[in-house]
This record gives C-alpha cells, sequence and structure tokens, in this order.
C-alpha cells in the first residue's frame, strides 16, 4: 500500500463516490472497501487484521502512519461518514472551549500555529465565573417552590470601601435531601434522610457570581493527537469572599438562623470548580489590536477576511451575570454585519 492513503466505504455508493471525488482532488489514494476485501489491500503490512471487519482508528480517524480509514469501514456507523461543506463565509460557534479547539486544530502551511491565531491569543484569557452555592437557614419553614425571584447587584461595582468589583447575588432553585447528600457527600455522611429534608425545608439557597479576571496563561491547547486540555488558575478569590461575607451580614440582618449553635448563623457553601463551568468566555477575544485579539469590532478574524467567530469566544471580559443575553445581542449585531455585507 502506498503511503498518504484513505480506505473509504459508504452505504450509498453515490456519497462514496463524491467523497472519493474531493479526497483525491488533494492529492490522496482512495480505496472503496467491502468485507473481506482488506487482505488484498495488504493492509497486514501495516499492521491491520486482513481478516477484520472493521478497520480501528484513533480521535483523527488514522488507522496507521500515512492511511486514514473513512465511514462504515471503521465500525462506527454513520458518524464517522464524510462529509465537506463549503461556504463564503464561515461563522463558528462552537462554545469558548471548542471554537479555540476547533481553530487550533485547523493549523496549516498558511497559518502554522492555527486559523486566526498569528497573535498566539487564540485559546488564551480562558474565563469562567468564580461561583459560590450558598445555603442559609430560616427559622419559619421555606415553602417556595419556584425560588429564583431575587437578585441584587449592590456589590457589582466598587464603592465605599472596596477598591473592586464584588459580583452578583441571585437565588437560585430550592434546596432538597437528595442535591445535598449529593453535593456534599461527606459532610452529610452520617446525617439521616430525615435531618436533611428538615434542612431542606428550612432552607433559602442563593447564588453567588464573581468575575473571572482574564489571564493569557489560563487557556485552551491542544495535542498532537487534536485532544483539548485546559489550564486554569482562579482568579478574584479574595473578591469572592468577601461577596460571601456580605451576603452573611444580609442574612443576620434578617434573623436567618440566629437560634442555631452558639448564636451564629449556619450557612453550607460550595464553590464551583472548573469541573462545574457553564459559563465559558474569552478564547478567540476580540478588539482594535491584532497583536492582542483574534477578531475585529465585528468579530471577524483579523487575519482571515470569511471567519467570524460569535459566541462567548469573543468577550475580551466576562463580568459577573450569565452571558447568554450578551452572546445573543451580540450574534444578532454580528447578523446584521453580515446582512449588510451580503448585500
Amino acid at each position: 500500500m502506498l503511503a498518504e492513503t484513505v480506505l473509504l466505504a459508504e452505504h450509498e455508493p453515490e456519497v462514496a463516490e463524491m467523497s472519493a471525488r474531493y479526497l483525491r482532488q488533494d492529492g490522496l489514494r482512495v480505496h472503496l472497501v467491502t468485507d473481506n476485501y482488506f487482505a488484498a489491500l495488504g493492509v497486514g503490512a501495516i499492521g491491520l487484521d486482513p481478516a477484520a471487519h472493521a478497520i480501528p482508528t484513533d480521535g483523527w480517524l488514522r488507522a496507521a502512519d500515512g492511511v486514514w480509514a473513512l465511514g462504515d469501514v471503521t465500525g462506527h456507523g454513520a458518524f464517522t461518514h464524510i462529509s465537506m461543506y463549503q461556504a463564503d463565509i464561515v461563522v463558528v460557534a462552537a462554545g469558548a472551549a471548542n471554537s479555540a479547539k476547533l481553530l487550533l486544530n485547523s493549523a496549516n502551511d498558511a497559518h502554522p500555529h492555527g486559523l486566526a491565531n498569528g497573535s498566539d491569543q487564540v485559546g488564551r484569557n480562558y474565563m469562567f465565573h468564580n461561583c459560590n452555592a450558598v445555603v442559609s437557614l430560616s427559622k419559619e419553614p421555606n415553602e417556595t417552590v419556584f425560588q429564583k425571584t431575587l437578585g441584587l447587584n449592590d456589590f457589582y461595582l466598587a464603592g465605599g470601601d472596596r477598591k473592586w468589583p464584588l459580583g452578583n447575588i441571585q437565588m437560585i432553585g430550592k434546596s432538597n435531601a437528595g442535591a445535598m447528600k449529593g453535593e456534599e457527600p461527606k459532610l452529610t455522611l452520617l446525617a439521616p434522610r430525615f435531618s436533611l429534608d428538615d434542612v431542606a425545608k428550612h432552607g433559602v439557597d442563593w447564588w453567588l457570581t464573581t468575575e473571572d479576571l482574564p489571564m493569557p496563561d489560563n487557556r485552551v491547547t491542544v495535542d498532537g493527537d487534536g485532544d483539548i486540555h485546559l489550564s486554569y488558575t482562579a482568579t478574584n478569590d479574595k473578591e469572592a469572599a468577601d461577596l460571601y461575607a456580605e451576603l452573611k451580614t444580609i442574612l443576620n440582618h434578617v434573623g436567618m438562623a440566629e437560634h442555631h449553635v452558639l448564636d451564629k448563623n449556619f450557612y453550607m457553601s460550595m464553590s464551583i470548580p472548573v469541573a462545574g463551568v457553564a459559563h465559558q468566555a474569552g478564547t478567540c477575544r476580540f478588539g482594535t489590536d491584532p497583536a492582542m485579539s483574534v477578531l475585529d469590532t465585528d468579530c471577524k478574524a483579523h487575519e482571515l477576511d470569511n471567519l467570524y467567530v460569535v459566541d462567548t469566544s469573543f468577550f475580551p471580559s466576562i463580568g459577573a451575570v450569565n452571558p447568554a443575553l450578551t452572546a445573543m445581542a451580540n450574534a444578532l449585531r454580528v447578523g446584521a454585519h453580515l446582512t449588510t455585507r451580503l448585500g
């Protein structure tokens, strides 16, 4: 077998022929294969089993050095079928981690460090919110069902003795015994179910959000196999702690659980680590300086005229509230720009 060979199988002959035609245009040798044809191809010479009914591949659909297997020949069905899409303008919106992964994995001779990455900014400045989930205990039962009705932005900006902003406080969904058991298994290990039910019945639940800062070394990278890696160090921990302290001060004034041991209020807090991230942002930040940003202010790549990134990747900072509405508003803004551009 020659190097740079593709073994291709599809259920539909028309799809297989079309795929083969495109691959051959790129100078690849393509074999359309069926069962019992592996031996005739000489796959045993590259360490593959000529008697197999499928060819194992890695994450890049690579079967051996210089040999790739696509389609049903891999044994994984429709999810490995090859498709090719072409467009005058491409919009990427895969989420902050995966948009960066896509651009980094798209390196070529013209863009050796990844698409739009001449500045080495793709994947950098990864952010997610510094969050805490808090349960405070009320003397009276809390019969609320839909509890997410109150938010406080009193500490959102710097002011008074605060040099830096602290963030947002809001209520969240009602606690229950099962959730407490799952979230804090060690803390609740010896607690009987009825006691957790009673705690949850008196619980008032809060979500604290502090801004995560854009740091160049907090970044998404990919390895030689194209797999994603995240390097991350937490930021703004002091501000998150200060916001928690402000919440406790407020609750003390409204008498939350003042009957507890030593006349001190009781709170259960759980910081949300990177594994629980929901608000990823910042890996393809926009800006006016191509040396310090990936995108221009229309979310078009500085280095490519037909590539846009329109998700939370474009955020230069994340703030301390849910980014969903900002992402939606920006998508509408960029959509209007593209409508004008396309005439």
